[in-house]
């Protein structure tokens, strides 16, 4: 008989010892904490014939965005296909086929199918939810979870994730004080889930409630960083209250400690470090001998071409540690992305690629290129990828391209829009100085 777990969902193939290896990657992923993969090793060791513990370990290194761990998603895949199971296992293969392969859209819209007909799937709308943000499809971050969250109920093993992910869905939508609720309830029933730590640390960066960021951060930081793999982003996370403030020694000492102290080769961590050294660079501080350091790590990553947001990222590093060798490699890997068929292909047709251009073009000190070639872009930008906090980075560049530009009436056209959009950053306050000082002179 096959085993079904608390929300009453059979699971082919699994014996006691398995799923409990099994329950317990389920709860690291959804904390972000321990060591999924390690856990789920043990349930396939002990069940080799346990579908969703293949599928579990295929989705952790299919959402990883690094080409090596594509191979892997790809072998679980395979040892997945050919194993008995349910309707909804099956689709839950599918789906896994479909991400190992790159076809991001298509696996988030069997995942939505497999959530609608059991909203209790937790792994569906977490998996699900983690696509719809890699795809910057922000209306789904939201309605992923919203179609389900009426079937969950307080107590439920993982209400605490659901909570945390409608969080996040609301804070890209731009509906904040529900999502501040909804983050702070995550994270009292569940201290370490550290999705819903940053969920509310999203609703505060855009709302420019620096202050408060810098407080909820800094309130319990042992419980979003023991054991978290995503405590590098939340730090992160920490360091931008302190920049828009200003208070670069702050971000500098974050930066060297626990932001890129350990120097990670995970592109998802190192993507952060380049965010913050560019904001830095786009101030004019001299980051040293930080971005030949992190640039060295892109290095072996600069051919990849498998995730156009990376790519970007990369870029800046290479620019901000001077190295055209591999700019130019990157570049070469985007053109051929662009050539394939996978969904990559559009994130860097559509975005990635003109956006790396222009972060190269900035770095060369041609700033009119660099404003030709993101101004097309802002409104399309989600569409390769992250949220309104990391895209960011993208509307502080035009900003700071055209001020060096020389072009004063879109600089005070971005500075107002700006000033509108976070009229209590100091940051705004910066550019819309800045902007009226070129005007005149």
């Amino acid at each position: 008989m096959a085993l079904k777990d608390a929300f009453g969902l059979t699971y082919s193939g699994a014996t006691e010892a398995g799923f409990s290896s099994y329950g317990r990657a389920a709860h690291e992923l959804q904390c972000f904490i321990g060591d999924p993969v390690a856990s789920i090793d043990r349930a396939i060791a002990d069940d080799p014939g346990f579908v969703m513990a293949h599928v579990f370990k295929g989705y952790l290194f299919g959402l990883a965005t690094e080409r090596e761990a594509m191979a892997v998603a790809q072998s679980c895949h395979a040892a997945a296909l050919p194993l008995a199971g349910t309707t909804r296992e099956q689709a839950h293969v599918a789906a896994l086929g479909h991400l190992a392969n790159g076809r991001w859209h298509d696996a988030a819209r069997i995942l939505e199918d497999i959530a609608i007909d059991d909203p209790l799937d937790a792994l569906a709308l977490q998996v699900g939810h983690q696509i719809d943000f890699f795809t910057g499809n922000a209306r789904m971050l939201r309605d992923r979870i919203g179609r389900a969250l009426p079937a969950w109920q307080k107590g439920m093993p993982g209400y605490h994730a659901v909570l945390g992910m409608q969080a996040f869905g609301l804070e890209e939508m731009g509906d904040y004080g529900r999502a501040e609720s909804f983050g702070r309830q995550a994270v009292a029933i569940e201290p370490r889930d550290g999705w819903a730590q940053h969920a509310v640390a999203h609703v505060l960066e855009m709302q420019s409630r620096q202050k408060d960021g810098i407080a909820w951060m800094r309130a319990n930081p042992e419980a979003w960083t023991k054991d978290s793999f995503l405590k590098i982003h939340n730090w992160w996370h920490l360091a931008l209250f302190h920049y828009d403030l200003g208070e670069t020694d702050e971000v500098l000492r974050l930066y060297d400690g626990p932001i890129y102290g350990e120097r990670s080769t995970l592109a998802l961590n190192m993507v952060d470090a380049s965010a913050i050294l560019w904001r830095l660079h786009l101030g004019g501080l001299d980051v040293c001998e930080r971005w030949a350091a992190l640039a060295a790590n892109w290095m072996p990553k600069a051919a990849a071409g498998n995730y156009a947001f990376n790519d970007t990222h990369a870029m800046m590093a290479f620019v901000g540690a001077g190295l055209e060798g591999p700019a130019r490699t990157l570049i070469e890997a985007q053109r051929e992305a662009m050539r394939g068929s996978d969904d990559n292909a559009a994130f860097t047709r559509d975005v990635g690629h003109p956006l790396t251009l222009a972060v190269k073009a900035f770095g060369e000190g041609n700033y009119d290129e660099a404003v030709r070639l993101i101004r097309p872009i802002r409104s399309i930008a989600h569409r390769f990828g992250g949220s309104h906090a990391q895209r960011d980075v993208i509307d502080l560049t035009l900003i700071e391209a055209a001020l060096r530009a020389g072009d004063g009436a879109l600089a005070r056209a971005l500075a107002a829009e700006r000033q509108l959009a976070r009229p209590e950053s100091p940051l705004s306050a910066l550019f819309s100085r800045r902007a009226d000082d070129l005007s005149e002179n």
